[in-house]
């Protein structure tokens, strides 16, 4: 198949080295740069798997910044453009989408344009409207970033938004170029689709707000954190995972995902989903308090990535955390080796470890890493288990 991809972020690159086993893939970004490093066998984005299959995985796949080139001879048209929160609006802001499959049709109104960018419900539904000749599915993809290629190499789950031939083919293809053979596909419509997206991130985003709840129950009554949470997740209908406390739920998806469910909502009955969405609030509130309370004069901010092994710091917890700290006056550095610049929201970046461990009277981490060892006295972080 001759298949293109729009966006070379996560997503992006994770779908097009997928299919570039065994298809015909051409990624198309306007940033000049990704396309160069790309087509140099160079990954754009910070994983490790993906890093792997360009340089030694036999490919079929090259990166373009020409539109028509890209659309022109496509069977498939995969869309994995960002489309983030918009709060004025109180929704999605879809126009990169909508921008991509207007121009799509216009140079080829034969292919089966595939949305993986993840869309308010309903919307998939509403655009085919606007263009009643056309095949427009969607497609959730369910990533980490920074193993987003190998979330889909090995994939919990295949949906796709798409009960017809269409749907089908774009469900084998994506379980061609996987790892596993025995994986549950989902065909279903649209909105139902969109709907498992949706739901999906924002039980993620409620099981951190509930351990998070219980550590900061756990730290305000001084009892054990960790036993606790070993007692409960004893229960298998619990489970031991997906329970490390941390400073909120953060990162490119789940705060703009949980915001969009409530919004989804209207007039639905609801309690539970606006809770999910003001606990984080709460949780970063009194993380800043619990860190107030030691009276340091210089915070240090360890790291401002969402957890190892990515580069995107896109809504990290500790951002919020920052800020509520400068708010009350407190001085804050930062150290993130991913940052260029010598300033982050008004604050001193230090590139140097040694001079920010000696300038911080306290270290902040959301998560603890090896090279805290040597001033564990100075780290304040309500990691538990050491994992994301």
């Amino acid at each position: 198949m001759n298949i293109t991809v729009v966006g070379t972020g996560y997503v992006g690159m994770s779908i097009a080295v997928l299919l570039a086993q065994h298809n015909n893939v051409v990624a198309l970004d306007i940033d000049p740069k990704r396309v160069e490093m790309v087509n140099s066998k160079l990954s754009p984005v910070a994983d490790v798997e993906i890093e792997s299959f360009l340089k030694n995985g036999n490919l079929n796949l090259r990166a373009t910044e020409e539109a028509v080139e890209a659309y022109a001879k496509a069977d498939y048209i995969v869309i994995a453009t960002p489309t983030n929160y918009d709060p004025e609006t109180n929704q999605f802001d879809t126009s990169s989408v909508d921008s991509v499959i207007s121009e799509s049709l216009a140079k080829n109104h034969d292919a089966c344009i595939v949305i993986k960018s993840t869309v308010p419900v309903g919307y998939t539904e509403q655009i085919s409207i606007d263009y009643p000749a056309a095949k427009i599915i969607f497609s959730p993809e369910f990533l980490r970033e920074g193993r987003a290629l190998y979330d889909n190499l090995h994939p919990s789950r295949i949906v796709v938004g798409d009960r017809g031939e269409h749907g089908h083919k774009f469900a084998q293809l994506l379980l061609e170029g996987s790892k596993e053979k025995d994986v549950p596909v989902l065909l279903t419509d649209s909105t139902e689709a969109e709907a498992v997206k949706l739901f999906s991130n924002t039980y993620l985003a409620l099981r951190i707000a509930y351990f998070n709840e219980l550590d900061t129950y756990a730290v305000s009554r001084g009892l054990n954190t960790a036993h606790i949470i070993n007692g409960v997740g004893m229960d298998s209908r619990i489970g031991e995972h997906y329970n490390n406390p941390s400073f909120g739920y953060g990162g490119y998806c789940l705060p703009k995902d949980t915001k969009q469910l409530l919004a989804n909502y209207g007039s639905v009955p609801q309690n539970l989903i606006s809770a999910i969405v003001e606990a984080n609030r709460t949780r970063k509130d009194f993380i800043a308090d619990d860190i107030l309370r030691k009276q340091p004069k210089t915070v240090g901010i360890y790291r401002l990535v969402m957890k190892e092994g990515s580069d995107n710091f896109r809504e990290s917890a500790i951002q919020g955390i920052m800020k509520r700290i400068k708010a009350k006056g407190i001085e804050v550095v930062v150290y993130e080796p991913n940052l260029k610049d010598d300033e982050f929201f008004h604050s001193k970046v230090i590139v140097d470890f040694q001079e920010f461990t000696d300038r911080s009277d306290l270290i902040v981490a959301n998560r603890r890493s090896r090279d805290l060892e040597s001033v564990a006295e100075k780290v304040y972080s309500r990691d538990i288990y050491g994992t994301d």
